[in-house]
């Protein structure tokens, strides 16, 4: 399940709330073991998914770089080039 969340500081464009809530779900799912809560957990793991959602977007402000901003174009191009290796794919891996 974690495979999925990705880096989100230092991107241009900059990560997105949703992006932000994407991962904290990724992560709570994780945690908590299944992908789908009972009825009787679902409050307790929506709140669990606002509190790191909230935590994460607070910690995203407050890192600082010097390195300058990756651009998510680059980044995607090269998650293709890997994946084609990986799973031979004969693909065009172009953008």
């Amino acid at each position: 399940m974690c495979r999925n969340i990705r880096t989100l500081h230092n991107l241009e464009p900059a990560t997105t709330h949703d992006e932000v809530h994407a991962a904290a779900l990724q992560y709570v799912r994780k945690v908590a073991g299944t992908t789908k809560p009972s009825r009787a957990n679902a409050d307790a793991f929506d709140r669990a998914v606002a509190e790191v959602a909230h935590a994460t977007e607070h910690l995203l402000e407050a890192l600082t770089t010097t390195a300058p901003p990756r651009d998510r174009e680059v980044l995607a191009a090269q998650a293709r080039t890997r994946a084609a290796q990986r799973y031979g794919s004969t693909e065009a891996v172009a953008p």
